[in-house]
């Protein structure tokens, strides 16, 4: 009995038709995401400025960790296990240009391995990408919409706690957004028994300042958890007009124009 292996048509011998089941996946869409970022120059970025403090020769190195991580986020692989199930998946192989995927194993000490400096190249990371969407088009100004919210947890990790506000045990970090896009420019993780204005004034004041630097008007916005005089005061020293709800009425807003 013979098996046909491989089958060319008459009609065009440019189509082959063969019986192998080739390798399977449900990520193809990733392709695009690996597109995506390669013509932005964001693998670039990531490859030039991310790199932990350990300076141990490894397989899986930072940034390929980081990368793997992301994907693997936005494909719904929200957990580091996940990664031994798709460790010889073709399709994230292709895009990490890799044989295997790191393990949970690995993606676990690659985490404990990140600190203070891992946190500000973040930064770093996220103001090159503005660098390069502001040099196809700069915005005339940025509303800059400050928040808070709560993660849930449900152990004892560190730094969590029971927010007040939230009725809920978690962490309760400080987010801002672009208030045109609503793309998220900044974010810092932070305990979970935090007043939404705790440092909230050295959360912006880099962002202020890099807008200055741009010559590009700031506005910002806050609910009454960020009407906070040092607040007011940073937004004024920074040139950036703010609209923020009054703990005391709220149904006045302070407004504040430069």
């Amino acid at each position: 009995m013979s098996i046909v292996n491989n089958l060319a048509l008459k009609s065009n011998r440019q189509i082959k038709i063969n019986f192998d089941g080739g390798d399977l996946s449900s990520d193809a869409g990733i392709l695009l995401i690996k597109e995506f970022a390669a013509r932005i120059g964001f693998t670039k970025l990531i490859t030039k400025k991310f790199k932990t403090n350990n300076t141990s020769v490894r397989f899986h190195k930072d940034d390929e960790n980081l990368m793997q991580m992301i994907y693997q986020i936005i494909s719904a692989y929200f957990q580091d296990d996940c990664a031994d199930e798709l460790t010889l998946d073709p399709v994230f192989n292709t895009v990490l240009e890799k044989s295997s995927l790191a393990s949970q194993p690995t993606l676990s000490r690659f985490f404990n391995r990140m600190d203070d400096d891992t946190l500000l190249q973040f930064d770093d990371i996220d103001k090159g990408l503005r660098d390069i969407i502001y040099s196809i088009k700069c915005p005339e100004h940025m509303l800059l919409d400050l928040d808070s919210t709560l993660f849930g947890t449900y152990g004892k990790q560190e730094g969590e706690g029971f927010n007040f506000h939230y009725q809920a045990h978690g962490y309760h970090p400080l987010l801002c957004y672009d208030g045109l896009t609503g793309d998220l420019l900044k974010a810092e993780l932070r305990d979970g028994t935090l007043h939404c204005s705790n440092d909230a004034d050295k959360f912006m004041e880099p962002l202020f300042q890099e807008y200055l630097e741009r010559g590009i008007k700031t506005y910002l916005r806050g609910d009454s958890g960020f009407s906070s005089p040092i607040l007011y005061k940073t937004c004024e020293m920074n040139g950036c007009s703010y609209a923020i709800r009054l703990k005391q009425n709220f149904g006045c807003l302070l407004f504040y124009s430069v």
